[in-house]
């Protein structure tokens, strides 16, 4: 087995957690809270990952340099 390391990207709202994988595109999952958002991706990934090696196809990843918060008033 190999293991990987992904970005994943948690946002709130008042509906619950949403949560994806840049790197995965169309990898994403929802949860009532942060531990099952958490769960939740990592299923998903899981399964992305092993749908990609069963038709042969790379898996690519990155390393984030910097994630940041950007407040823009208008």
């Amino acid at each position: 087995m190999r293991s990987y390391r992904f970005t994943v990207v948690v946002e709130k709202d008042e509906e619950g957690y949403f949560a994806y994988c840049p790197e995965l595109q169309g990898c994403y999952t929802q949860g009532n809270t942060f531990e099952e958002v958490m769960t939740n991706i990592r299923d998903a990934i899981k399964l992305h990952i092993e749908d990609r090696l069963a038709s042969n196809e790379p898996i690519t990843t990155s390393e984030i340099v910097s994630l940041s918060s950007l407040e823009v008033t208008v």
